[in-house]
């Protein structure tokens, strides 16, 4: 049987179709696109920099599926819970089972771009799309980074846009009737706090007592309420940095929240021994965190009794930066009020 000849990483075969090195422990590193004498060089000078700096092209083994299994248990780490849940959801569901079982080192642009058309003509939402693509895209980046692979190939795809929706926002008219239609309902100071200071669902309902200086109208943002797997509701961290703020109440919202602390005391004495005492602005009726599907709801009837315009309870984020800046507010001022 002939032996195998062994090339030094300075030494390369280069033809139309290939190019090879020799990394050492019988182990080849090869490029068999179509390659003219000038790429198959630059490609050979690229590959034995970066073999010098350490990389080691395991991924030459490695199936796309198992590489993503051994992301997730990494990123689980570093994100928050309903972060990896979301990721391990796009691995699992929409990833593995089209390209799951390509090696790691074969995985091409045109995988991953048919991957997204397919998506897309089978009914995947545009969003849904997008997420897959950001999901592979930082999964192919620790790749990089571990030195399983030599590039990311989704930088080289057309990113999955989402259209842009068309901003819904109500009128100062419309967000009384809003107020309005919420009396009677428990909801009335929760949705005025939703339209007068932009926050969203998830933090409105993480609000407690001791977060306001009911001297200076300051309230402080530090938590929401979210769902997650197998806890139910939670308190939690914002969902960014920015979302640790700050923010300044009129006495209008002031007023407000006192008559709404007035309806809680009394919903705690018809409690009795049920109620739960967790300090939030806006509980169940015995004190425990509100989930935000119920806010939703009751938002939903609101909206048809006021005879309004189906808007997302998020769409009232848009309202509340509508009101602030035709009230003269300064953008800048408006974005870190809405913590972005």
């Amino acid at each position: 049987m002939a032996r195998r000849r062994v090339y030094t990483p300075e030494q390369i075969i280069t033809k139309l179709r290939e190019a090879e090195i020799y990394i050492g422990q019988g182990k080849t590193v090869k490029e068999t696109s179509r390659l003219f004498q000038s790429e198959a060089t630059a490609w050979r000078h690229k590959r034995v920099e970066q073999i010098r700096q350490g990389l080691v092209f395991i991924g030459s083994k490695i199936l796309f599926s198992k590489f993503l299994d051994d992301w997730l248990v990494v990123a689980k780490n570093s994100v928050r819970p309903n972060t990896y849940l979301q990721y391990s959801q796009i691995v699992h569901q929409h990833i593995v089972p089209i390209l799951g079982k390509i090696l790691l080192k074969d995985l091409r642009p045109d995988h991953v771009q048919k991957l997204y058309t397919e998506k897309l003509a089978n009914g995947t939402s545009a969003r849904t799309a997008q997420l897959i693509h950001a999901v592979i895209h930082r999964a192919l980046n620790h790749a990089l980074m571990q030195g399983l692979v030599v590039r990311n190939v989704s930088d080289a795809v057309t990113r999955p846009k989402v259209p842009r929706k068309e901003m819904k926002t109500l009128d100062d008219y419309q967000v009384r009737r809003l107020i309005q239609a919420a009396e009677g309902t428990g909801f009335k100071t929760l949705l005025w706090i939703a339209v007068s200071t932009g926050l969203r669902k998830g933090e409105i309902l993480g609000l407690k007592w001791s977060d306001l200086d009911w001297n200076n109208g300051r309230l402080q943002i530090q938590r929401q309420v979210q769902r997650r797997k197998g806890e139910g509701l939670v308190l939690c961290e914002p969902k960014s940095a920015s979302g640790r703020r700050v923010i300044i109440s009129g006495e209008k919202t002031l007023d407000r929240l006192r008559e709404h602390r007035e309806e809680q005391y009394r919903e705690r004495i018809m409690a009795g021994d049920k109620w739960q005492d967790n300090d939030l602005i806006f509980p169940t009726p015995i004190g425990k965190p509100l989930d935000q599907s119920k806010v939703s709801k009751v938002y939903k009837k609101c909206l048809k009794k006021a005879d309004l315009p189906d808007l997302r309870f998020h769409d009232l984020r848009h309202t509340a930066a509508s009101l602030m800046l035709q009230q003269g507010i300064h953008p800048k001022v408006v974005q870190e009020r809405l913590g972005k």
